[in-house]
């Protein structure tokens, strides 16, 4: 008695045997296999030709994601590029904290930002820049290892976005929280905010905005004490 085959020893005979095809070529249209797509009944080359389509779809869609992220990264580099640029051309030190907050909002289109800073020589007290800030935000910027990204919980920096109009806090729904570092030491805390939940996400990707902090924290560092 001959053994019956199953599919899967069937399936490995045709990979083995490739010829087989070349040798029994009218199978190619005689054999009918059930289309996924239309549901009628479809040759091998039909078939197969279909698989090809879709793998083609499914790649092109591929292609069109990886090049949305390549302009979004682009338009991204070339904001950095302007803030950065902004904060080189401001020379007096009691400037910069001005001009990293501002040039954010500017660049970015970022809704709110401003910051806090602590540590520094005693020709920037009483501030707006250092007024504000309590040991708690100060132990909270030393425990930020990574930005912070998402919903406004309340945190006593958000405050700080509200200046001369305490109700614009209650309007900030996401948040970021960057900490300010010179030598592994927190010296201060960069806050942007925004009236919509989504603008800023727990599962956006931080590259940019770990830049961004280290940047602000060069170009501030010369206001340390």
């Amino acid at each position: 008695m001959t053994a019956s085959l199953d599919s899967t020893a069937i399936a490995q005979y045709l990979v083995d045997h490739p010829q087989f095809f070349v040798e029994h070529a009218a199978l190619l249209g005689e054999v009918k296999l059930s289309s996924p797509l239309t549901g009628r009944a479809v040759s091998l080359q039909e078939r197969q030709m279909e698989v090809m389509r879709d793998k083609y779809r499914v790649l092109e869609l591929r292609m069109s994601e990886l090049a949305r992220h390549a302009e979004e990264n682009v338009a991204i580099a070339n904001r950095f590029h302007g803030w950065t640029q902004q904060l080189l051309r401001t020379r007096a030190h009691d400037a910069i904290p001005s001009a990293v907050a501002d040039g954010l909002v500017k660049h970015f289109i970022v809704p709110q930002a401003t910051l806090r800073l602590w540590k520094l020589t005693p020709e920037h007290a009483d501030t707006w820049y250092t007024n504000g800030v309590s040991e708690d935000v100060r132990l909270f910027a030393s425990s930020l290892r990574a930005p912070y990204c998402g919903p406004n919980k309340e945190f006593e920096a958000v405050g700080w976005l509200a200046g001369a109009e305490p109700a614009e806090a209650d309007t900030v729904r996401s948040t970021v929280l960057l900490p300010l570092r010179t030598g592994g030491n927190a010296f201060g805390l960069l806050v942007l905010g925004s009236p919509d939940p989504e603008r800023f996400s727990a599962s956006m990707a931080t590259d940019f905005l770990v830049h961004i902090g280290e940047t602000a924290s060069t170009a501030l560092a010369p206001l340390l004490a």
